[in-house]
């Protein structure tokens, strides 16, 4: 392993270590310390990457954001359908929250008030589903008549109720809760053509372990 290497997977252990204990303990309580020991690392190799506790909840969040966004993009590549795209996107992230701590970490600390403000998770999500409903109406699968705005501000209040939710009951983030949102939310917004070519339970989205490992950590092919 080349010492670029293990310096990647030291930053990762460090990112994994905090997110971890913000989860448990909030920003505030958390001290570098403790990071650095669960993370199996000196507290001068972490120094080495993280200036201080700041530096390293910045980069909770930029490794959230990272694995979101790329989760976004590799589900709408195979979705031509805004609608369709959008469903299986909450589906996704859903999975994604239930399983990775990193990703609920970076939600939180968007919303930790004792911190400065940095990314804000929510907002992005925000700005994900108008993208894709402004779309879906330029594609002609929403109904006539039905508001942007409000079914924007529907489907990121529903989505991100289950995000807080999930917190504490897992429950809320299973692909049975985001299934019957989309049953009771797409018959009444969708025109009767495209409801007819949308799955609810976000059918064909791909929601497994490969979507949790950062793209620097799948092992290489073998020969």
């Amino acid at each position: 392993m080349t010492k670029q290497e293990r310096g990647a997977r030291t930053r990762h252990a460090l990112i994994r270590s905090a997110a971890e204990l913000f989860e448990r303990h909030g920003y505030a309580r958390t001290r570098l310390a403790e990071i650095s020991s669960d993370a199996g690392v000196s507290p001068g190799a972490l120094h080495f990457h993280f200036r201080n506790k700041a530096a390293v909840a910045d980069a909770v969040e930029a490794a959230a954001a990272r694995t979101l966004r790329d989760a976004a993009y590799r589900t709408a590549r195979r979705r031509p359908n805004a609608l369709q795209t959008l469903t299986d996107i909450s589906h996704v992230f859903a999975f994604m929250l239930s399983q990775d701590v990193v990703v609920r970490a970076g939600f939180q600390l968007g919303h930790d008030t004792v911190r400065c403000p940095g990314l804000d998770l929510r907002q992005e999500w925000e700005d994900c589903v108008g993208q894709l409903l402004d779309r879906a109406r330029k594609e002609g699968s929403l109904a006539e008549g039905v508001p942007l705005g409000p079914l924007t501000a529907t489907v990121v209040a529903a989505t991100t109720g289950f995000e807080v939710l999930g917190r504490t009951d897992g429950k809320w983030l299973s692909r049975h809760s985001l299934t019957g949102f989309w049953q009771l939310l797409l018959p009444l917004v969708a025109t009767s053509q495209a409801l007819s070519t949308l799955a609810p339970d976000g059918a064909g989205s791909v929601a497994d372990e490969s979507l949790l490992i950062p793209e620097e950590f799948v092992p290489e092919p073998g020969p």
